[in-house]
């Protein structure tokens, strides 16, 4: 019997374990809500190796908050929706895009360019559908179609019951096939039928409202606010969100380094930035002039002599351009206020009592350079910056991303020829990613917390998780 015979079989009896806990909790189970989670899902793994590969010599960016994580997969992030655990019926939508392109023409546009986002999973009886919104060039004419919530996905859950009363839904490499009309959103590149890339998600099931139930209450994205701002032009409160470079991160986290990524003093991790907050500081409406310190440190530490701190940040606005500043501490540099990016904010203006700048790109000062090692020039892009400032006690921030109660943010690094395998001499292919889907049966997990752990250690399939947090 193969090593994936023995691991079907282990599933399948993992499936009829679960099925019977879960159903004997039914009857007590009421549709409740879903908020919290994230999906991870890479779309197509051969997909990704042709965009980025040497003919169609493309690449791909993420919005609004997706991240990467394992070898070959986009973490989206912030599920809503509801989960019926009588029935099992279960609707949950999740945050994040990536945008694909290639082909680059001799006018700068792009042959290829398609963006995928917003991907909501419904599940009901033995199966379901994976919807995302779509924007994409058709192959050959070049028509650029935008559609909302297309079926993108037939998802098959491989007899697992639904039914049940737990905290949290987690379901591990569900099989999708792209339906018909992903096949046209999808421009062409894979006909109906085709395998994708295997499917995992979890999600927060919030506990039933009654008198004998408190709801679940996430924690405020922002702390409470600091006393003694008293001065006329002074801020409310503020974040800046920024995930310093994404490479960078999984350099870090990768068999290189071997490392991990702390954070303290407040500052929070959403996947694919971190998040320094509690700001204060004043904005010069007239001048449009903003100076602003925030809560947090971070600090880098992994093999090679890795180790990067960063704290005190700070962002200044004036003349229509923005600069992060840090406390840099590492082997290259230490020193206060050191200015690391530098960004575009032309047009600030605040709306709603609210002055936010949304993912605008950064870019790494000479300094900057300086504080990574050399490991980057001056002038490099960096990761977005998203800044929001409250000028207004009834302003709201926006909220960070967020992965639900159990998910882990750690990303692993894809193989690539970036500045930080280059500078760990590292050879390297430029994409390993498989042509197909992920191997590995469909493993039945979380409606009932007790029920996984039962099935998951009678055959072995718990499986150790690392976090850049611990």
């Amino acid at each position: 019997m193969t090593a994936r015979s023995r691991a079907l079989g282990a599933a399948v009896v993992c499936v009829a374990v679960l099925g019977a806990l879960l159903t004997a909790t039914a009857a007590h189970a009421a549709s409740r809500t879903v908020r919290g989670g994230r999906l991870d899902w890479g779309i197509k793994s051969s997909f990704q190796s042709y965009v980025t590969g040497p003919v169609a010599k493309g690449s791909y960016s993420l919005t609004g908050g997706a991240a990467t994580v394992g070898a070959s997969q986009f973490r989206f992030h912030s599920a809503t929706g509801s989960y019926d655990g009588g029935t099992g019926a279960f609707t949950a939508a999740y945050s994040g895009g990536v945008r694909f392109v290639g082909h680059r023409q001799s006018g700068g546009a792009y042959e290829l360019d398609m963006t995928i986002s917003r991907p909501t999973v419904r599940l009901s009886g033995g199966g379901g559908t994976l919807y995302v919104d779509i924007t994409s060039k058709a192959k050959g004419t070049g028509t650029v179609t935008t559609s909302t919530q297309v079926p993108f996905a037939t998802l098959s859950l491989g007899g697992i019951d639904m039914r049940g009363g737990g905290t949290a839904v987690r379901l591990d490499n569900l099989p999708a096939t792209l339906t018909s009309q992903g096949a046209r959103s999808f421009a062409g590149y894979y006909a109906a039928g085709t395998a994708l890339d295997p499917v995992s998600l979890e999600a927060d099931v919030l506990a039933p409202a009654g008198p004998s139930a408190t709801p679940t209450a996430k924690p405020s994205t922002s702390p409470a606010k600091k006393a003694g701002r008293a001065k006329a032009d002074a801020i409310e409160d503020g974040a800046v969100d920024w995930g310093v470079r994404r490479t960078f991160r999984e350099y870090v986290t990768g068999p290189v380094a071997d490392g991990k990524w702390t954070l303290t003093s407040g500052a929070q991790d959403g996947g694919a930035l971190f998040r320094f907050p509690a700001g204060e500081g004043t904005y010069d409406g007239k001048k449009h002039v903003l100076r602003a310190a925030f809560d947090g440190a971070l600090r880098f530490t992994g093999r090679q002599g890795l180790d990067l701190g960063l704290g005190g940040v700070r962002v200044t606005v004036e003349d229509g351009e923005g600069t992060l500043y840090a406390d840099v501490a590492s082997a290259d540099l230490t020193g206060k206020k050191v200015p690391l990016v530098t960004f575009s904010a032309k047009g600030m203006k605040p709306k709603g009592g609210l002055l936010q700048l949304a993912e605008v790109p950064s870019t790494l000062t000479a300094r900057g350079a300086k504080a990574f090692g050399g490991v980057y020039r001056a002038g490099t892009r960096m990761d977005p910056v998203t800044l929001s400032i409250a000028l207004t006690d009834d302003a709201r921030l926006p909220a960070l991303p967020d992965l639900g109660e159990s998910a882990s943010p750690s990303p692993t690094p894809r193989a690539s020829r970036t500045p930080e395998a280059k500078a760990a001499a590292a050879p390297r292919a430029e994409n390993t990613a498989s042509g197909g889907p992920v191997g590995g049966p469909v493993l039945p997990v979380a409606l009932s917390l007790g029920a996984l752990l039962t099935a998951a250690v009678a055959f072995g399939v718990v499986r150790r998780r690392r976090t850049p947090t611990d």
